[in-house]
């Protein structure tokens, strides 16, 4: 992997820890300058440091998402420190945990969609006139629990999102279609971060059912260790080509042989009916 993006500026939002983190610590494995980002400026600082000392080039700027001003400001910091920007990756997002939707109340609905799909739709609209002009340029999506359409119960929010960002970016891969740009999504799958960890708010009706998550994430999870590559292979897309791909973490193999784990849960009883 080593070299696969050398020269390339790679800006990447929420990447300061879980698998936003992994995606950074790849692309700079892969020769990249990383600009990282995050809503704590003391998380931003740790995750350039720690780059540094592994012979990376970064870069960093607090940025929340959901402030078209920060968002300016990220994309102003790449260019002014780096000279251009060749992949920008939309991966800030946020979690209400795992509830019912007539628990979460409405600041709550409104903060998960100006985070997880405003911010996409923001950035994108910063970022792709900016590629069209300069004659290339790859934008990636992330996507996740629900993006395919599939029902996710418990994170009904969180999935409306992530299947209204896989619609955005297919759509606007589609109006650039004749564009020298990339327009992509990418799926990490359910991997086992402090997103699905400690963290992770669970209603005090969804107790008995919470122990679910470990089950699932231990069938068909994808390991941490596979997001970073599988996102460098994206980024490696040649501008203008696969616009409106879809990329994906998971093993195919592993999620075959996790749905039958998935099923020997159910009938001995280890995981529990929702």
């Amino acid at each position: 992997m080593a070299g696969r993006l050398e020269g390339k500026v790679v800006v990447i939002t929420g990447s300061t820890r879980g698998i936003g983190r992994a995606m950074a610590e790849a692309c700079a494995a892969a020769g990249a300058t990383v600009v990282v980002s995050s809503r704590t400026q003391s998380a931003v600082d740790e995750t350039v440091i720690a780059l540094e000392s592994s012979g990376a080039k970064v870069s960093g700027i607090r940025c929340d998402v959901a402030v078209e001003a920060d968002l300016e400001s990220l994309f102003t910091h790449a260019i002014e420190t780096h000279g251009h920007i060749d992949v920008w990756v939309n991966n800030a997002g946020i979690s209400l945990g795992m509830r019912r939707h007539i628990d979460t109340t409405t600041d709550e609905m409104r903060r998960i969609v100006d985070v997880n799909l405003i911010g996409t739709m923001v950035a994108s609209y910063l970022v792709v006139p900016y590629f069209v002009d300069r004659g290339r340029g790859v934008l990636i999506n992330v996507s996740g629990r629900g993006g395919r359409g599939d029902a996710a119960a418990y994170t009904a929010a969180y999935a409306a999102t992530k299947a209204a960002i896989m619609v955005f970016t297919k759509s606007l891969a589609a109006e650039h279609k004749s564009d020298p740009i990339s327009v992509l999504a990418f799926m990490p799958g359910m991997v086992d971060t402090d997103f699905y960890g400690d963290e992770m708010e669970v209603s005090p009706a969804l107790a008995d059912v919470a122990s679910n998550i470990r089950v699932v994430l231990d069938a068909i999870g994808t390991p941490i260790e596979a997001v970073g590559p599988a996102l460098v292979e994206a980024a490696c897309t040649v501008p203008g080509e696969g616009s409106g791909r879809v990329h994906s973490a998971s093993d195919g193999m592993r999620s075959m042989l996790g749905g039958f784990k998935l099923m020997w849960a159910r009938m001995t009883g280890r995981m529990k009916p929702m």
